[in-house]
C-alpha cells in the first residue's frame, strides 16, 4: 500500500563530484526578514546557479575567484553583488527590495482594452520563434520532490490504510543530465538519486516530465487533468484570457512588463496569475501561474507553476528554475507537495546565427507581423543534426532510440559527502530530520523482528476484508505471501462463493502463493484452486503458475494444469458474481460453461523495444455440461432458464460430444516508436505516437496426440489513442480476421466478441448490447470500437454540470459477420460521477433496424 501511495503522490506532485571548490551560502529575505522561498541565485553571464529553499537559504559551489552573483525573485528588484570566493565557505545574506512597476506611457490601439494586449500580441507573434530558437542543448538538472500528508483516512474503498502516517511520505533528490534536440527529442540521464528511507531504491523524479513550456500552445498536466490547458501566449490565447498591464520595471538595463492574466470564463482551461515579458524581444522573463479546481483539475485543489528564465549564451534565454507546487484533498488524503528543479551548466546550439530583436512597432493603426525566420519541423530537425557536432556533451552520448530516460545503475550509491557538495538547494530542518530518521529507521525496518511485528498487524484477520478483498498472509522478511480469494469478487472471477445453473451453489477456493519482493516485477506465483458444485456434485481443481524472470523484457512463463470448468469464450465475458446476481434475482443464466481437463503453457517476451511475442500451446479434453438446478429467489412466469448450450446463428445446434483439442497460438505485437524509461530494476513504457499493430495466428492441430480439431484463424488488430487538444481524446480499435481453414472445430474455437447483457459494463470495452455467443463466427469478420472522451469540452459550458466536474463521452461499436450483417451500437455517457463512476446509454442497430437499448454502469476515472 505504501509503495502504491508513493506512486500516486509522485503522480500528483511532482557528474561527478566537483574538483576542490569554495562554497557560497546565505539567506535571501524580504524587508521584514522573511525568507524568500525558491529565489533564483546565479552567476552573471553564466548558467551556474541555484535556488533558495523554503526558508530562503541557498548554497552554491564555485571555484575560488571573484564573481558577480545575481539574486532574483519574482516581484522583487534583482540585486547583483560582487562576491569573492575562497577555499573557506563564504556567507552572504541578501535583502531584496520589492519591485516598483510603473505605468509609463504606452502606445495603445483604439481597439485594445489595456496596454497589455499590445504587448501580448507581440509575444504571441514571436512565440514560435522563441520556441524553436535552440537547435540543441544540454544541461544539468537538480530536482527535489517532496510530498507530505496532513491527514490520512482509516480506509480507502474499504481497504484499511495502516502503513501510512501524516508527515513527509516522499522526499527525493536527483541530479540528471538532460539533452535536447529539435524538433522534440529529449533524453534524461539520472546520474544521482537519493530517496529518504530507501537507500537501495531509485527516485521517481523525472525533470523532463515537469518541464512545462509555455511557448507551446497547449500544456498537459499528467495525473491532474485529462484535458490540456491553454498557454497565456498561445496562438488563440485572446479567446481565453484577459490581460492587464500592472506596470514595468528595469532589470540589468532591460524593461520588464508585469502582466496579469485571468481566464475570461472562470472554468476555462486557462491559468491565472502573472507573466513577465521583456521589451523588444517579447520573450518570457518569468511566470507565476496557477490552476484551481475551477479549471477542472482532479485530485488537487491548486497547482502553481513558478518559472524564472535567464540568458544562457549567444543571447538565448533558457529556463533557470521552476517550482511546481500542489495542494490536494482526495479520497480522504489531504496534504501538499512540490517539485523544484534547478537548471545549470547549459551548453546551447542556437538555431539561428544571431538572435532576432524586433523594435516595438511605431504608433500605427495596426502592428505589422515581425519578419522572423520561423522554421518548419523538418528543417529544424535537419539543422539540429548539422549543428550537433558543435555540442560535445550531446554528440558523444549515444541515446538509444525512443529511450526518454535512463537511470544509471550506481545512481543510488552516492554518499552524504557527495550530496552535501553537489546539492544546490540546502535542505530545510524538516528535510534533514526526515533523512536522518528514515535512513536510521530503514536499518531497523530491514530487521526480522521489526518486519515480523509489522506483518503481525497487517496479517490480522478481519471478516469485513474477507468479503471484498480476501485475506493475505505476508512474510516480508522472507519475501513471500499467501493470499486467499474474497468471498464475493465483484470485478473478477476469483470469488469463493458462486452460483450458476450448471453447478448450483459453488465453493471456489483459490489460494495464491507469491515468492519475491513486492516492489519488483521478478519472482514466481503458484495459485491452486479447488472447486465444488453442490448441485452437480462435481469436484474440480487446477494449478496456475507464473514465473517472471526479466522485467526489462517483460519475460513471463505461465503454466496451467487441471480439471476445471471454462466459459466458451476464454476471455470470460461475464463474471460469476454478476451471473449469480442475475440468475438468483432475475432468472437469467448468461454464464455458459463446459468441462475442461487441460495442460497450457504460455510465454511472453519483448523481443526488441516495441516488438512483443506471445506464444501458447494447450492440450485439452473437453466435455459438455448441462443445467443441474433451476433454483431462483423469484420465479418469473414469463421467464425460464436457457440451456447451458449457447445459441449461435451459424450453428443449428451448438452441442458437442467429448473430444480432444491441441491448439497453438502466436501473437506478434508491434508498437512503432514506443518510448520508455530504462531503470536498473525495470523498464517503464510511456507510449507512442503511432498505432499498435497486433497480428495473431491460431492453429488447431489435427490428429496430433489424438486432437480432433483442425482450423487456422488469423487476425490483425490496429489500435491507438489520439489526443485532440481541447476537444478531448479518441481511442479506437479495429480488428479484421478470418478462418483460412475451418474443417473441424467447435463453438469454443470460434471467434468470439465481447458482448454484454447486464447493467454492469466494467471498463466499457467491447459491445454493450450484443449477445455473448449469437454472432460468434467461423468465417470472416470486421470489428471496430470507437470512444471519444470530450474531457468536459461540452459540459464545462453548462454551469451545473461544470460544478459537478462530470465529463461526457461518446461511443460507437461496429461488427460485421455473415450472420450479423451490419451491427452498430451508438452510446453517450457521463463519467467522473463521484470521481469513479460512469453511466452510458446505448442503442443498437442491425441492418439499420433498431434492435435494443439500455443503460450501462461502470468505472470512468
Amino acid at each position: 500500500m505504501r509503495f502504491r501511495l508513493l506512486l500516486f503522490l509522485n503522480f500528483i506532485f511532482f557528474i561527478h563530484p566537483f574538483t576542490q571548490a569554495g562554497l557560497l551560502k546565505g539567506r535571501v529575505t524580504d524587508l521584514q526578514g522573511t525568507g524568500l522561498a525558491y529565489a533564483n541565485v546565479y552567476v552573471k553571464n553564466s548558467t551556474i546557479g541555484t535556488a533558495t529553499n523554503e526558508q530562503g537559504y541557498y548554497q552554491l559551489t564555485l571555484a575560488p575567484g571573484t564573481y558577480q552573483v545575481v539574486y532574483q525573485y519574482v516581484g522583487y528588484k534583482a540585486q547583483i553583488d560582487t562576491v569573492e570566493i575562497t577555499a573557506e565557505p563564504v556567507t552572504h545574506h541578501v535583502t531584496l527590495q520589492p519591485d516598483v512597476y510603473n505605468l509609463n506611457e504606452v502606445v495603445v490601439r483604439a481597439t485594445d482594452k489595456d496596454p497589455a494586449y499590445g504587448i501580448m500580441r507581440e509575444a504571441i507573434a514571436r512565440r514560435n520563434y522563441h520556441r524553436n530558437e535552440v537547435a540543441a542543448y544540454s544541461c544539468r538538472v537538480y530536482t527535489k520532490g517532496l510530498g507530505r500528508l496532513l491527514k490520512v483516512p482509516n480506509r480507502v474503498m474499504g481497504i484499511k490504510v495502516d502503513e501510512v502516517k501524516p508527515g513527509i511520505v516522499y522526499l527525493s533528490e536527483t541530479v540528471s543530465e538532460v539533452n535536447f534536440r529539435q524538433p522534440n527529442k529529449t533524453h534524461e540521464r539520472m546520474l544521482s538519486s537519493k530517496v529518504s528511507g530507501d537507500t537501495k531504491g531509485f527516485s521517481f523524479n523525472r525533470a523532463s516530465r515537469v518541464n512545462f513550456n509555455f511557448y507551446d500552445n497547449l500544456l498537459r498536466i499528467p495525473g491532474l487533468s485529462e484535458r490540456a490547458f491553454i498557454s497565456p501566449i498561445a496562438n488563440n490565447a485572446f479567446l481565453f484570457y484577459r490581460y492587464k498591464l500592472i506596470g514595468t520595471s528595469v532589470e540589468n538595463g532591460q524593461t520588464i512588463n508585469k502582466i496579469k492574466v485571468t481566464p475570461i470564463r472562470a472554468n476555462d482551461p486557462a491559468f491565472n496569475g502573472y507573466v513577465y515579458i521583456l521589451d523588444n524581444s517579447y520573450r518570457l522573463h518569468s511566470t507565476s501561474l496557477k490552476l484551481t479546481q475551477k479549471s477542472q483539475i482532479e485530485y488537487a485543489d491548486t497547482l502553481r507553476i513558478d518559472q524564472v528564465f535567464g540568458p544562457a549564451q549567444d543571447g538565448v534565454w533558457m529556463l533557470f528554475s521552476q517550482k511546481l507546487t500542489v495542494q490536494f484533498d482526495s479520497f480522504g488524503f489531504k496534504g501538499n507537495g512540490f517539485f523544484t528543479t534547478v537548471y545549470s551548466k547549459y551548453n546551447v546550439v542556437p538555431a539561428y546565427s544571431k538572435p532576432v530583436v524586433v523594435a516595438p512597432a511605431p504608433s500605427a493603426p495596426a502592428v505589422p507581423e515581425p519578419e522572423l525566420p520561423i522554421l518548419k519541423k523538418r528543417k529544424l530537425k535537419k539543422l539540429a543534426k548539422q549543428k550537433l557536432a558543435t555540442l560535445d556533451s550531446i554528440s558523444t552520448f549515444k541515446q538509444p532510440k525512443n529511450e526518454l530516460m535512463r537511470v544509471e545503475p550506481n545512481a543510488n550509491k552516492r554518499d552524504t559527502a557527495y550530496w552535501d557538495e553537489i546539492r544546490p538547494i540546502p535542505l530545510t530542518l524538516e528535510e534533514q530530520q526526515d533523512y536522518v530518521s528514515k535512513d536510521s529507521l530503514q536499518h531497523i525496518q530491514a530487521s526480522k523482528p521489526y518486519r515480523d511485528s509489522v506483518d503481525k498487524r497487517a496479517n490480522k484477520f478481519e471478516v469485513g476484508n474477507l468479503f471484498l478483498a480476501g485475506f493475505r498472509y505476508r512474510n516480508s522478511f522472507k519475501h513471500y505471501s499467501i493470499s486467499v480469494d474474497p468471498l464475493l469478487a465483484v470485478l473478477n472471477t476469483n470469488s469463493i462463493l458462486q452460483y450458476n445453473t450448471v453447478e448450483g451453489t459453488v465453493l471456489n477456493l483459490g489460494v495464491r502463493y507469491r515468492k519475491g519482493e513486492e516492489e519488483t516485477n521478478q519472482g514466481f506465483t503458484v495459485a491452486p484452486t479447488l472447486r465444488y458444485g453442490f448441485a452437480s456434485r462435481k469436484l474440480y481443481g487446477k494449478v496456475l503458475t507464473n514465473y517472471y524472470y526479466n522485467p526489462h523484457r517483460f519475460a513471463q512463463v505461465t503454466a496451467e494444469a487441471g480439471h476445471f470448468v471454462a466459459q466458451y469464450n476464454n476471455n470470460e465475458p461475464i463474471t460469476p458474481f454478476w451471473n449469480a446476481l442475475y440468475t438468483l434475482l432475475y432468472e437469467q443464466n448468461f454464464l455458459k460453461i463446459y468441462q475442461k481437463t487441460n495442460l497450457l503453457v504460455r510465454h511472453n517476451l519483448e523481443i526488441r523495444n516495441g516488438i512483443y511475442l506471445t506464444t501458447s500451446l494447450e492440450y485439452a479434453d473437453r466435455q459438455q455440461l448441462q443445467n443441474a438446478t433451476d433454483f431462483t429467489f423469484r420465479d418469473y412466469t414469463t421467464k425460464q432458464f436457457t440451456s447451458n448450450i449457447p445459441v449461435n446463428a451459424e450453428l443449428a445446434d451448438a452441442s458437442f460430444t467429448r473430444h480432444q483439442a491441441l491448439v497453438g497460438s502466436v501473437t506478434l505485437q508491434l508498437r512503432p516508436g514506443q518510448q520508455y524509461i530504462n531503470r536498473p530494476d525495470e523498464k517503464w513504457i510511456l507510449g507512442s505516437k503511432y498505432p499498435t499493430f497486433r497480428l495473431n495466428y491460431t492453429k488447431g492441430f489435427f490428429k496430433i496426440l489424438g486432437s480432433d480439431v483442425n482450423f487456422d484463424r488469423v487476425s490483425l488488430n490496429i489500435s491507438d489513442e489520439l489526443k485532440l487538444g481541447l476537444v478531448g481524446e479518441t481511442d479506437y480499435s479495429v480488428q479484421v480476421g478470418t478462418f483460412l481453414n475451418s474443417k473441424h472445430l467447435w463453438l469454443m474455437d470460434y471467434k468470439h466478441f465481447a458482448g454484454n447483457r447486464i447493467l454492469y459494463a466494467g471498463a466499457f470495452g467491447g459491445f454493450q448490447l450484443l449477445d455473448y455467443y449469437r454472432y460468434s463466427t467461423r468465417k470472416g469478420y470486421l470489428e471496430a470500437h470507437f470512444t471519444h472522451d470530450f474531457n468536459g469540452f461540452i459540459f464545462n459550458k453548462i454551469p451545473l454540470l461544470r460544478r459537478l466536474k462530470w465529463q461526457e463521452v461518446g461511443s460507437a461499436n461496429y461488427l460485421h459477420t455473415v450472420k450479423a450483417g451490419h451491427y452498430l451500437e451508438l452510446g453517450f455517457g457521463v463519467e467522473h460521477i463521484f470521481k469513479i463512476l460512469r453511466v452510458d446509454f446505448f442503442t443498437g442497430f442491425e441492418s439499420r433496424e433498431k434492435v435494443g437499448s439500455g443503460l450501462r454502469l461502470g468505472f470512468g476515472f
